[in-house]
């Protein structure tokens, strides 16, 4: 039994050191991220237990992956191994201004592509379970992948268990018009939307006056229980300022924003999922939005896709911890 299950896909992470790009590189920095696999990290770091279920090669980078998930804390008992298709890899280039960061997939025929309904005993995994996350990236994987996400969220409705999905449009995987049909349908089974205003307008064509209205027209249309939009304002590479909101029946609520310098970003959405979870696993929805930010603002200063932070060190956060030496 696990508080948070979570499904997607996970893949190898690629970079190379000191800036270079990938022409010049003579050796790459191995790390292991997926967002659903983020986001249980981050609560099994908060004390939380979390489950991760996707469809992996049976073979050393296979293996590599499920063992990382285990050293964060996460269960992989509900793995569907496969001695097919393959494990997919991503290439991360860091960048510095005026040159942005940037991303090379090499993630086709991976096995989570492949993985079909019926392959999961949902009924199983989310007996016992609390919550169920997943994000936009998985249905864009495949149709089959689409409609695992749909029995899923289904499964978890059956289960009377809380869902909440990401949004997390990604522009090289699927059309805003290919999404917006898929996510559209996905929403019956959603509770709660985490996304950007950017990702509602492109993925459901919402567009409002700002974000806050943006959020009410989501929730309203697709009769959510709450909308949370992360926001940052980007004026350094490696400098920005990162806060979030959430619209909850007519209310708008807010929370702090971080001065956050940036050693990697990768995984800081998944992270503020985590920390949201977390608090309305607690039955606190302010409580969730206020360490949904802090949480996302510490992983940015942390290398790789996963949080590994301290509940302790997201409190200190709240209450405007110091940046002097912990000693």
């Amino acid at each position: 039994m696990a508080d948070l299950i979570t499904f997607g896909e996970a893949m190898i992470r690629l970079a190379p050191p000191g800036y270079r790009r990938l022409e010049q590189a003579r050796s790459l920095d191995v790390q292991v991220g997926g967002a659903e696999l983020n986001t249980a990290v981050g609560l099994a770091r908060l004390g939380r237990s979390a489950a991760w279920v996707s469809r992996l090669t049976d073979n050393p980078l296979g293996r590599l992956i499920a063992n990382h998930a285990r050293e964060a804390g996460v269960s992989t008992e509900h793995l569907v191994w496969t001695k097919d298709d393959r494990v997919g890899l991503y290439f991360l280039e860091f960048g510095a201004a005026p040159r942005a960061s940037s991303v090379l997939y090499d993630r086709k025929g991976a096995a989570i592509a492949s993985i079909a309904p019926g392959m999961v005993d949902w009924a199983g995994v989310f007996q016992g379970a609390r919550w169920f996350h997943v994000t936009g990236i998985t249905p864009a994987l495949s149709t089959s992948a689409a409609a695992v996400t749909r029995e899923a969220l289904e499964a978890a409705r059956t289960a009377g268990i809380s869902t909440s999905v990401d949004l997390n449009y990604r522009v090289k995987l699927w059309t805003p018009a290919q999404a917006g049909a898929c996510m559209s349908e996905l929403m019956r089974f959603t509770d709660y939307l985490i996304t950007t205003e950017e990702d509602l307008e492109r993925v459901f064509g919402i567009q409002g006056k700002d974000y806050e209205d943006a959020a009410a027209q989501t929730a309203e249309r697709f009769a959510l229980k709450a909308v949370a939009i992360t926001l940052r304002d980007n004026p350094l590479v490696w400098k920005n300022n990162w806060t979030g909101m959430v619209w909850h029946q007519g209310q708008t609520l807010r929370t702090r924003t971080y001065e956050v310098e940036i050693v990697d970003r990768l995984g800081a959405g998944d992270s503020f999922a985590a920390g949201f979870i977390d608090g309305l696993l607690d039955g606190d929805l302010q409580l969730g939005l206020d360490r949904g930010v802090a949480m996302s603002a510490l992983k940015h200063s942390i290398p790789g896709d996963f949080a590994w932070i301290t509940r302790e060190e997201v409190e200190a956060t709240l209450r405007g911890g110091g940046l002097r030496i912990s000693r």
